[in-house]
């Protein structure tokens, strides 16, 4: 094979005569090439931590310290107040470099002058950590800031006014506070009042009471005592234990989609697709390992923490029996292609050249063009990462540990990232409403083979060109691949192009060596494992209910004439809908990030409040409805005319100020949660600290297995200014969703993209007789509506 010649840098021959090597020029060039390329990168690293270190200090101010200093010694004054003097006779004398007192002089100065710029930068980083540790811009009314916020934000704006590096902020952000108990448990018991009768919220109260008393004390000081000693006393034992000790199958449990621009097509040719899709990832890793890309800043001044970018990519998750492993490479030259049931190794470089999307895309072309059949075994070996983490790891020690599996299997996990070239097609059609819940249910698990679930991201390019991202979800939270995503759609839209057949610009270079196929030896105990693996995915995808629609009636320029947030306008008819839809409420989650702090992940809110529940329940008795998601009976055609009629203008009034009340509330509660002042987290830290005790907390037992039958999350966007959405209206990816948490529940993803339009990403399962995905959907709409009419004005008479 060619590739394999090419993989080696000489040749060798045994002779009577002795030895005959025959070197190869090209394969040592390459190896040159790569060697110059690593220690380049090694040192841009350097240099990086180096300005990383003294941020925000910089070289140049050093030296406009030294020059301070040695121009007011030659003026006479001495700035030290002795302090080089002093420096110059613990200096040691004789010959040398200190032989002159003018030496000893200017090198007195210079070092004094490093430990002033150093002190300076130390005091700089703490008072910048003192500046972002103040919240209380978030919780100050839209247009009401208060003088004390805007001196703040000066301070913060002159702090950090030299041009940040990705990591700049890192030293500087404060840790996530540990909450009282007593607060914690207070916020508890406020958050399932409206969930629980008297009886059951007297004896949760009385549970509650009880742990804060007589358990929580202990439990807190190990937990304070962790907070003083770790980075993050939550993110360590989050990824763990909620992640990496899970057992369950990755797919649809833990792995979550992203859909790209559904609005426009760029090309309709798989390969080129794949070929400007790749070269921009690489163009953004590139960035990432020069620290290049922009810290996210809120209000454009509050950054931050970007820890979870650092393992974007080359990286994996290898199975355990127990828990499983995230493995992490300082760098990949090559992604791993999947085609056919085949699998590739497409090299990114040429020497240290990235190649050229036109290059990239004439390799995906090969792969499609390629013939060959899969070896035994090789079409659903994908299913092994699909299936149970426990037969996985156990079949990968088994059947991978040695030989060609292991070499095939390296190539796989210590790839940049995993590529899928698939044979089927996917689009939205916005005339034909299924077309997306169909793209979103191929990206969330595809055929159940062939995606590698447990690589950091697949990228997923179908046959008609239409792409998207399956994630796994330990080594980071949604908005981090949200950010490479709209980088990379960008990037390929407004600065790489295609031409008029829509194929990559350029010339592609034809002699550069073919795809390496992958080779396997799969036993037949193996495939025995494969397909076990195989049917328990397929039962899983099977199980799945996924729809997706897009919401066009309004979009948040409605909603902010509301004078609320989206968000919480969002969620409170998250909870109209679901109360329609099951008659009753439910415990319901929201994401919210905690990435003010250092190493900071998530935290739940609560949004299922007394308030929203009041609002809803009074919409429910005076059943104000803009119309049915259903024409109603003749027979009821009177009745609803009567309870239209109900809403009149003083309800209105009432059900308005109702929902500005549950509003409130909720961006409270957002803001508390994003301020470290949530209630999920801490509980879940102190029962983790419980079990190493092994104290017993019913409290905390009660606490940690309540069901959340309603998961949603509001997906980031726009978190780079790659163009002007005003100007280019189209350019709308539909955001993504995940599987249902519960297995009688619901999950909801939403993306609020743009003035006009919202899409929702609703799963659920078939199993479960209470829900259904498609009647959850009508009812969010109809929920929405219904919230808008209150806020409508009336239009004057002609």
């Amino acid at each position: 094979m060619a590739e394999a010649h090419q993989a080696v840098a000489f040749q060798f021959t045994v002779t009577p005569d002795g030895v005959d090597f025959r070197l190869s020029r090209e394969a040592l060039k390459h190896i040159y090439l790569s060697g110059i390329n690593s220690w380049k990168k090694r040192l841009i690293r350097i240099k990086n931590g180096i300005l990383r270190g003294v941020y925000p200090g910089s070289p140049t101010s050093w030296l406009v310290v030294i020059m301070a200093t040695v121009g007011s010694s030659y003026c006479k004054v001495d700035i030290s107040m002795g302090l080089v003097g002093y420096i110059q006779k613990c200096l040691p004398e004789g010959c040398g470099p200190y032989r002159t007192p003018q030496t000893r002089a200017l090198l007195s100065m210079a070092i004094f002058s490093t430990g002033v710029w150093m002190m300076g930068i130390f005091f700089f980083r703490q008072t910048l950590k003192l500046l972002l540790s103040y919240h209380g811009w978030m919780f100050e009314m839209h247009g009401q800031t208060s003088h004390f916020t805007k001196v703040w934000a000066i301070c913060v704006r002159l702090l950090s006014s030299r041009r940040p590096m990705l990591y700049s902020f890192q030293t500087s952000l404060p840790k996530l506070p540990v909450p009282s108990v007593p607060a914690t448990i207070q916020r508890y018991l406020e958050s399932v009042r409206p969930l629980m009768d008297d009886e059951q919220y007297y004896r949760m109260e009385t549970l509650a009471k009880e742990f804060q008393d007589k358990t929580a004390p202990r439990l807190q000081k190990y937990l304070v005592l962790k907070s003083w000693w770790a980075t993050n006393y939550v993110s360590d034992w989050w990824e763990e234990y909620v992640y990496l000790r899970s057992r369950a199958p990755l797919m649809v449990n833990s792995n979550y989609y992203v859909m790209e621009f559904v609005l426009i097509k760029n090309t309709n040719v798989q390969a080129a697709r794949l070929g400007n899709i790749v070269h921009a990832m690489i163009m953004y890793r590139r960035k990432l390992d020069r620290e290049e890309i922009k810290p996210v800043m809120a209000l454009g001044i509050v950054p931050m923490c970007s820890y979870q970018m650092e393992r974007m990519f080359n990286t994996t998750r290898i199975p355990g029996k127990e828990s499983d492993l995230l493995q992490h490479l300082s760098d990949s030259r090559h992604v791993a292609v999947y085609h056919k049931g085949r699998f590739f190794k497409v090299w990114l470089y040429k020497g240290s050249q990235l190649l050229k999307p036109c290059d990239l895309e004439m390799q995906f072309q090969r792969i499609l063009d390629d013939p060959s059949p899969p070896q035994p075994g090789e079409e659903k070996l994908a299913a092994l990462t699909a299936g149970g983490r426990v037969e996985w790891a156990q079949a990968r020690q088994a059947f991978f540990s040695s030989g060609k599996n292991k070499a095939a299997l390296d190539a796989i996990e210590r790839a940049a990232f995993f590529v899928v070239l698939d044979e089927e097609s996917h689009h939205y059609d916005p005339e034909d409403e299924a077309s997306l819940s169909l793209y979103g249910k191929a990206l969330l698990h595809g055929n159940c083979y062939n995606r590698w679930f447990d690589k950091s991201f697949t990228v997923i390019a179908f046959k008609n060109g239409q792409l998207g991202l399956n994630t796994e979800h330990a080594w980071a939270d949604a908005p981090i691949i949200g950010h490479l995503w709209e980088f990379v759609l960008g990037t390929e839209t407004f600065h790489l192009g295609y031409t008029d057949t829509g194929h990559c610009l350029g010339k592609p270079n034809p002699m550069l060596a073919a795809p390496q196929r992958l080779q396997w030896d799969i036993p037949e105990q193996c495939r025995a494992v494969i397909e076990s693996s195989y049917q328990v995915a397929m039962a899983l995808a099977d199980d799945v209910e996924l729809y997706c629609f897009q919401f066009l009636p309004f979009g948040k320029g409605l909603i902010k004439k509301c004078r609320t947030s989206p968000d919480a306008f969002v969620q409170i008819a998250l909870q109209l809908a679901h109360f329609r839809d099951r008659g009753k409420f439910c415990l319901t989650y929201e994401a919210s990030m905690t990435r003010m702090f250092r190493e900071g992940r998530t935290e739940t809110v609560r949004s299922c409040t007394s308030e929203s529940t009041a609002f809803v329940q009074a919409m429910v008795e005076g059943s104000h409805m803009v119309s049915p998601p259903h024409p109603p009976p003749p027979a009821r055609l009177e009745e609803q005319a009567t309870l239209h009629h109900s809403t009149s203008a003083p309800q209105k009034a009432d059900l308005q100020d109702l929902f500005r009340k549950a509003s409130k509330k909720h961006q409270n509660m957002y803001r508390l949660a994003m301020t470290g002042a949530g209630i999920d987290r801490h509980l879940f830290c102190l029962y983790l600290v419980s079990k190493y005790l092994g104290v017993s907390s019913p409290f905390l037992a009660e606490v940690l297995s309540e069901p959340w039958r309603l998961s949603t999350s509001q997906i980031a966007q726009f978190q780079i200014r790659m163009f002007d959405p005003d100007k280019y209206p189209n350019h709308l990816g539909a955001g993504g969703g995940f599987g249902p948490v519960a297995d009688d529940g619901y999950g909801v993803s939403y993306m609020i993209a743009g003035e006009n339009t919202i899409f929702f990403h609703i799963s659920s399962k078939f199993s479960s007789s209470e829900t259904n995905a498609q009647r959850f959907g009508n009812h969010i709409r109809q929920a929405l509506l219904d919230i808008a009419d209150l806020f409508q004005v009336p239009k004057a008479d002609s």
